[in-house]
């Protein structure tokens, strides 16, 4: 198992522990009378891998995305034009994309933080989604935008999504790089979108805490840096007037 899937498994025993520590039962006794895991010192990774996607990378994933399914090329393009967890991506219904007012809706019960938030729709998604619906068959709204091939009751699942992503990257010739998987185009979209608020881009992607973005997906542009030297205004002393 992966040390941040450990850590972040052992937090949440933790809050489980502090919680039944406060509620009680029909008695008024607690739950539990004391932390067995008190004063445990949680392993914790000094430099998690997070990974990101080129555009160059995305666009060789994307050219042989239909050879895997043409399914896998929709949530591709969706993924990169949203910037948002794979998750919320494939429990999609077809009620909450828009087409005339070019927008989604993420369903707080379908995301990991419970955001329920709305989002403009770029062209390059909105044309993948309505040809995705022509090709699908899909008629009523209730629907799953990416249902699983198995089950069109049932959505994608998240296990053959990453099955999807991991035979798409051989087809293309990338290398395998341990932790880039679908989060990797949310960090290229925060990346990408540096320039944005990081109001507006909160709201783009779904977080709800600037400092997450800045600390986890935000990766550092050579190009950019450059850029931003090439631009410097050097301080000048102003002098004041009596």
């Amino acid at each position: 198992m992966k040390s941040r899937a450990v850590e972040q498994d052992l937090r949440l025993l933790l809050a489980v522990f502090n919680w039944a520590m406060v509620v009680r039962d029909t008695d008024g006794k607690r739950l539990l009378s004391a932390n067995p895991f008190a004063g445990f010192a949680v392993p914790h990774e000094e430099n998690p891998r997070r990974p990101i996607l080129t555009h160059d990378e995305f666009e060789q994933l994307l050219a042989v995305a239909p050879s895997i399914t043409p399914a896998m090329a929709t949530l591709l393009v969706v993924a990169n034009a949203t910037g948002h967890r794979i998750n919320s991506i494939r429990l999609l219904r077809w009620s909450d994309v828009d087409f005339h007012g070019s927008t989604i809706r993420w369903r707080g019960e379908q995301d990991k933080i419970g955001h329920e938030h709305d989002t403009p729709m770029v062209e390059a998604a909105r044309h993948v989604l309505l040809k995705h619906r022509l090709r699908t068959g899909v008629t009523g709204a209730s629907g799953w935008v990416f249902p699983s091939p198995k089950d069109p009751g049932q959505p994608l699942s998240r296990h053959l999504a990453r099955d999807w992503w991991e035979r798409t990257e051989v087809a293309a010739g990338i290398a395998r790089i341990p932790g880039r998987g679908w989060h990797s185009l949310r960090r290229k979209f925060a990346t990408e979108l540096k320039a944005a608020s990081l109001k507006d881009l909160c709201a783009l992607g779904g977080w709800k805490d600037h400092n997450t973005i800045l600390k986890c997906y935000q990766q550092p542009d050579p190009a950019a840096m450059r850029q931003a030297l090439e631009n410097r205004v050097a301080l000048r002393t102003v002098c004041s007037r009596n």
